[in-house]
């Protein structure tokens, strides 16, 4: 690999001026299903949702002899989705879920999404919960049959929260000063340039106001759960389990066995395959293993919530203390 490396910059080198293009890019192949438990022909489908929900990949940077690149949530998520559907041995999907939450429309690209598969396939979907399933997770949750959660999750913080940056004061004390010529008023509401005036608070507020009752719509819906019940519970706090199974926001708390032994009676089989969809280069031999395990945990949320961030004012169904 060295001598490849070493060839490859003296050819760069040598050719001067001279207008060379390779492809490097790494290619990503098709999703490959594997058996990580039970067996039989009734397959259940094991997908994960984890991580900060987006709808944008993260920026790859080339690495000679890295894997392939990461496909996106969203793009993984409808694939396995479509193989499945197509796949008539498939008779129920698990959902596991990890995540803080995301932006309001990952959230709910994937609600929809699942509510489409559930449409096509007739099988049923069951939502499980592992270590957080808050905000945007909690959403994504709110499409399945049945929710389960495992016995120290946190889950709930129902609401929408708006994320912008106000570095007036640090420009000032640098000496720097931001000009916008505009067509209206409002035309640079939220700049991090300036603070945000009362009206223009209100204008935002109508904007989280107006995404939360689509929140609490899903959540009418999905649990029957009178209105006003539902608004007292979304003020944005979280719950544990137990708290949040007495407020019938889910349906079970119990482990992985628990919830195939669930799954097998919805499907009503004694024996059933659990499966995965996997890239070749993935390892998945439990269904422990997560699918394209994000790199870096803390440090790549953060990462991925801030370059997000660094585009504009944003509006999230995300649990961010």
């Amino acid at each position: 690999m060295r001598k490849s490396v070493i060839a490859l910059v003296v050819l760069l080198l040598a050719t001067g001026c001279s207008l060379i293009s390779i492809d490097l890019t790494p290619r990503i192949k098709p999703l490959e299903e594997r058996t990580v438990e039970g067996h039989g022909t009734a397959k259940i489908l094991l997908t994960d949702v984890s991580g900060f929900l987006s709808e944008e990949g993260q920026t790859q940077t080339l690495v000679i002899g890295a894997p392939p690149p990461r496909v996106p949530l969203l793009v993984r998520f409808r694939e396995e989705l479509k193989k499945a559907a197509d796949d008539s041995d498939v008779k129920a999907l698990i959902v596991r879920i990890n995540s803080p939450g995301g932006t309001v429309t990952a959230s709910d690209i994937m609600f929809k999404e699942l509510q489409l598969f559930k449409r096509t396939a007739k099988v049923p979907v069951i939502a499980v919960m592992m270590d957080v399933a808050a905000s945007g997770g909690y959403y994504v949750a709110l499409a399945a049959d049945t929710i389960v959660a495992h016995p120290t999750t946190v889950t709930g913080s129902i609401g929408v929260i708006m994320v912008t940056v106000n570095a007036e004061g640090l420009m000032q004390k640098l000496g720097i000063s931001a000009a916008a010529i505009k067509s209206g008023e409002r035309k640079d509401m939220g700049s991090p340039f300036r603070a945000l005036t009362g009206e223009e608070r209100q204008i935002f507020q109508s904007v989280i106001d107006g995404l939360q009752g689509q929140f609490l719509a899903r959540l009418v819906e999905a649990r029957k759960l009178p209105m006003d019940t539902a608004k007292g519970l979304a003020d944005g706090r979280v719950y544990t389990a137990q708290q949040a199974l007495d407020l019938k926001l889910i349906d079970r708390i119990g482990y992985m066995d628990d919830v195939l032994e669930l799954t097998r009676r919805a499907i009503k089989v004694d024996e059933a395959k659990v499966v995965v969809y996997q890239r070749p280069s993935e390892y998945r031999a439990t269904y422990y293993a997560r699918s394209e395990t994000p790199a870096g945990s803390l440090d790549a949320s953060v990462s991925r919530i801030a370059s997000v961030v660094g585009a504009g004012p944003g509006f999230f169904y995300l649990w961010w203390p």
